[in-house]
């Protein structure tokens, strides 16, 4: 019997710590019944230089960079779409993976310059597994699109809230506890 299937969407103004909280969730969680990804900045000497990504098995690399130049730009940052799209769109195949829940950090301009990767998490979003993703605040396309799915919980994430909503969202994801 497949368990109930959740998708869970973290907003908020940047640096609230989405990221973060995304972390804290999945950490009791069974890992292996978890796929995604996560994105970090990539700072030098306190000046944000761009962005990088890391899967939840550990590989990692640059989605954008003051440096990167190419078609693909968000504002003053080149994205890598190419590598996005062939180290991160994979692991959110529903085909390719028996993960239960996948993490999505984040649902943002950059990632959203990948046509792969929308077409993925429309996949997602439409499928039975759970979701959990950060989303950007404000944008239009699959940002808004994501938000008004339908059963999808939004929750606005804020620093005085964030252990509130932490508790809230894991208590919704309990049924993907790790056993041992």
């Amino acid at each position: 019997m497949m368990p109930k299937s959740a998708k869970i969407l973290l907003t908020g103004l940047p640096g609230c710590g989405k990221t973060t909280a995304v972390m804290q969730i999945i950490a009791n969680l069974d890992p292996k019944k978890v796929a995604g990804f996560y994105t970090q900045e990539i700072r030098q000497n306190n000046t944000r230089k761009g962005f990088s990504w890391a899967r939840l098995d550990g590989v990692t690399g640059i989605l954008a960079h003051i440096d990167i130049k190419g078609p693909f730009r968000v504002g003053k940052y080149g994205v890598d779409v190419a590598s996005f799209e062939k180290s991160v769109v994979p692991i959110l195949d529903i085909e390719q993976t028996d993960a239960e829940l996948f993490i999505l950090d984040e649902i943002g301009k950059m990632e959203c310059l990948s046509e792969k990767f929308v077409a993925a998490v429309r996949r997602l979003f439409a499928s039975d597994r759970s979701v959990l993703a950060t989303v950007a605040l404000r944008g239009a396309g699959l940002i808004s699109e994501v938000k008004n799915f339908p059963g999808t919980k939004l929750f606005h994430l804020t620093r005085q809230g964030r252990d509130k909503t932490i508790a809230e969202i894991s208590q919704i994801l309990s049924f993907l506890k790790s056993t041992s």
